[in-house]
């Protein structure tokens, strides 16, 4: 997928007009929330312009932006799923909260990985939806007992 202009604190920054966009949430490392969210260990949160789609396909294309490794220019953004083998199932949306349904294996590279998978999965998947409130599922576990159990 082509990298889109970066968003900062949250606000994509405009595309094309005829490019339908979602946005994936990834992490400068110990940026202290500079340039984004700050969050974890000391890092920011910031979202990034990707080619989506409409409707029902934002949810699914902002969730494999994350977890299909999306090309990251090097030394700007740190995504803590590059080294995990999760695949997107399905997701919902209530009109209030977004449900992802994941399967495979997550690899965290450390302790602080654990906070940045958990606030880049639950980021992307309410931007998508414009959702207030989000459940995300691995292997039918929720995403807290599956972290809990790195």
């Amino acid at each position: 997928m082509a990298l889109l202009p970066a968003t900062i604190g949250g606000t994509a920054a405009p595309a094309a007009a005829s490019t339908e966009t979602v946005t994936a949430y990834f992490v400068l490392v110990d940026d202290g929330g500079l340039h984004g969210i700050r969050f974890g260990c000391n890092d920011s949160l910031v979202g990034a312009a990707r080619a989506g789609g409409s409707g029902d396909a934002r949810l699914r294309a902002a969730i494999e932006a994350l977890l299909g490794g999306a090309q990251q220019p090097k030394n700007l953004y740190y995504n803590a799923l590059d080294g995990s083998r999760l695949k997107y199932l399905s997701g919902s949306f209530d009109g209030t909260t977004v449900t992802v349904y994941l399967a495979g294996t997550l690899n965290p590279g450390g302790a602080c990985d654990l906070p940045r998978v958990e606030a880049q999965l639950t980021q992307t998947a309410l931007e998508a939806v414009g959702a207030v409130k989000a459940r995300i599922y691995i292997n039918g576990e929720t995403l807290a007992d599956y972290l809990r159990l790195k």
